[in-house]
């Protein structure tokens, strides 16, 4: 007996649709609540049954959706949230979770799922310390701008290195208002604070750059240090399942996207498409292209000439993630080891 089916998960509840290849039959309904537990109850009903496959949008809840159906021996299929609403085509009428359930049961039935890259358990730990790393240093960042804001609105000129030890002196010689110094005294206990807890959390980022075979490779790359390969190797993941570099630049969501019909044409933008994460890190590493010592400075001076902004850094990130594409291709397997096991391997 084949079973295939979708499932739409929300956090209040899962919402299933799958067809029995042999009878014609197809069941729906809810799993309440959407939790770990009650789903592996739920599959228990498949108990001894063999070729199941589930397909599951790879938004927020995935993981512990997919952990369980691999555990339960039922073969997990991670749709693309993006490329799965474009299967849907234009909507003919109200988008329901029953309707997206029975996307994903037909899309897999078809074998027209758009499928995205399940990572190991190892990755996804790597994935979301990054991801907390990126929040904390953004709200830092936020703290800091509502200083500057603060200054400003006081008539004060901008002050500069607010982090370093002269630009807390000259902080505090500020001529603020009382609700303007407790709030300048705020951001930086807030700061403080954030910054106990950013520390930690790079060093950890920075070992697994050092150590894990596939981020350690793409530290060859001019501006990728341990602390960038490490976030960029999460994010990016498998390159294998591209077929070329210019998925890989699409996945980074690095691609610049254009709307044209019968002659008119706007301006092209960023897609902006998948993980800001992996945005956020290649747009740092390029940003060494402004070094002479750069092996990407003249392309990026040249750049820099022709169109300004940040365009110059963003073409230097699209050749970064081209590089780091054929880098882990090259590596194979190895690219995914946990850290450590490369060397005892090779002591085995």
């Amino acid at each position: 007996m084949t079973i295939v089916g979708g499932f739409d998960v929300h956090r209040a509840q899962i919402t299933f649709d799958y067809l029995d290849t042999d009878t014609g039959e197809v069941t729906r309904g809810e799993i309440r609540p959407a939790t770990r537990s009650v789903l592996r109850t739920w599959v228990g009903r498949f108990a001894g049954r063999s070729d199941l496959s589930f397909a599951v949008e790879g938004c927020t809840g995935w993981r512990f959706v997919v952990e369980e159906l691999a555990t339960a021996a039922i073969s997990p299929h991670l749709a693309e949230p993006a490329d799965t609403a474009t299967a849907r085509g234009r909507k003919k009428r109200a988008k329901t979770d029953r309707t997206d359930a029975r996307l994903l049961r037909e899309l897999l039935c078809q074998r027209r799922l758009p499928e995205s890259w399940i990572a190991p358990s190892h990755v996804l730990e790597v994935r979301t310390l990054a991801r907390l790393y990126v929040a904390l240093m953004d709200e830092r960042r936020t703290w800091r701008q509502r200083i500057h804001a603060q200054l400003f609105h006081q008539g004060l000129p901008a002050l500069g290195g607010l982090l370093t030890e002269d630009g807390r002196r000259a902080l505090g010689a500020a001529a603020l208002s009382p609700a303007g110094r407790q709030m300048v005294d705020t951001a930086l206990a807030a700061i403080d604070q954030l910054s106990e807890l950013v520390t930690p959390l790079r060093a950890q980022l920075q070992t697994v750059g050092r150590h894990q075979p596939g981020a350690r490779s793409l530290t060859t790359q001019y501006g990728i240090g341990p602390l960038l390969a490490a976030i960029i190797w999460a994010e990016l993941g498998d390159c294998r399942r591209f077929r070329s570099s210019d998925q890989a630049v699409r996945f980074s969501g690095l691609d610049i996207t254009v709307w044209s019909s019968d002659g008119k044409r706007s301006a092209g933008h960023l897609a902006r498409q998948g993980s800001p994460m992996l945005r956020w890190a290649l747009f740092e590493a390029a940003m060494s292209a402004t070094h002479g010592t750069s092996p990407d400075h003249d392309y990026y001076a040249q750049t820099t000439d022709r169109l300004g902004g940040k365009r110059p850094a963003l073409s230097v990130a699209r050749k970064l993630v081209r590089r780091c594409y054929h880098t882990l291709r090259e590596l194979g397997d190895e690219a995914w080891s946990t850290v450590g096991s490369s060397s005892e391997q090779r002591a085995a």
